[in-house]
């Protein structure tokens, strides 16, 4: 059997009741998404998540948690990603660091905004993971090892 799952990381940080989002350029189009990417060789998740955070939009940011693990297997391509998604809190920004290639901009939106942007977003755990945070899913750092 040649299947495997691919495994990607996320990051859901709110300030003020906005959510740090990326426009990013997929299959054409501009959608919105978490900063997400994929684990590298020799990191952990939650180094991943906060490379990923810092290439995709600037910010360097504190993991406190996480939200969720969970899979997606995105219709587009059939690919099933094994996704974990972390929580935290924004540290500093660098508003002159060049952005990860497809990136168009980082964003803060609120949760009403990202509702209303629901035709744009990469796929539907872009929302869940929000609602997910808002609904109290936020657990221990030590889930992981």
């Amino acid at each position: 059997m040649d299947w495997h799952a691919h495994v990607t990381v996320a990051t859901v940080i709110e300030a003020e009741g906005r959510f740090l989002l990326v426009e990013e350029l997929k299959g054409g189009r501009v959608v919105i998404n978490q900063p997400a990417g994929h684990l590298e060789p020799n990191e952990s998740l939650i180094e991943a998540a906060q490379r990923e955070t810092l290439e995709e939009t600037g910010w360097t940011i504190e993991i406190q948690g996480i939200v969720g693990v969970g899979l997606y297997t995105a219709p587009s391509n059939g690919i099933t990603y094994y996704r974990t998604t972390f929580y935290g809190k924004p540290v500093a920004h660098d508003p002159a660091r060049a952005l990860d290639e497809g990136i168009v901009r980082a964003t803060w939106l609120t949760e009403e905004e990202v509702r209303a942007e629901s035709e744009r977003l990469r796929s539907p755990i872009v929302m869940k993971a929000i609602e997910q945070y808002l609904a109290g899913h936020r657990y221990p750092l030590s889930m992981i090892f």
